[in-house]
């Protein structure tokens, strides 16, 4: 919850600031606050992956993308998250689930918001997508191996 809460803060901040302080901000359109809400959440989910104080070694960033993505376009993470679900019940494997759902949100959120259809928007969040995929690598070797662990421990599917 607090990896989610993390990512939420950062794109909510944005949209705070733009909403209240608009009197700062006078060139800014709706693309613009956009674009910022989604850079904010790419570098909380860099932030999350590559911590300095644990020495670049962090997290896959799932849950804080989940969160920024939520502030960003919450139609389409609610697609991913039923994405994963349906993954995860079938497959057993959460790995799976969450490239899957990683996959799946740049296509959902140009789909189902307007606001993210900006190209500097969608490059920020396909960043976030690929690097989620890009670190589940070693998921990845696991299932394609036939040697990654399913839900409830078991490799064995039983």
């Amino acid at each position: 919850m607090l990896d989610a809460l993390k990512g939420y803060v950062a794109v909510f901040h944005v949209f705070f600031f733009a909403g209240h302080h608009p009197e700062q901000l006078p060139q800014f359109g709706p693309h613009t606050v956009y674009i910022l809400a989604a850079l904010a959440g790419f570098f909380a989910i860099v932030g999350h992956m590559f911590p300095v104080w644990l020495r670049f070694k962090g997290g896959k960033g799932v849950a804080t993308s989940v969160g920024a993505f939520l502030g960003i376009a919450p139609a389409a993470v609610l697609v991913c998250l039923v994405a994963f679900a349906v993954t995860v019940g079938v497959t057993r494997y959460v790995s799976l689930g969450s490239i899957l759902g990683a996959a799946v949100f740049p296509i959902a959120a140009w789909w189902l918001n307007l606001e993210t259809r900006d190209a500097a928007v969608m490059v920020f969040i396909v960043a976030s997508s690929l690097l989620i995929i890009i670190r589940h690598k070693d998921n990845i070797g696991r299932l394609l191996a036939g040697n990654e662990n399913r839900f409830g421990g078991r490799k064995d599917g039983a």
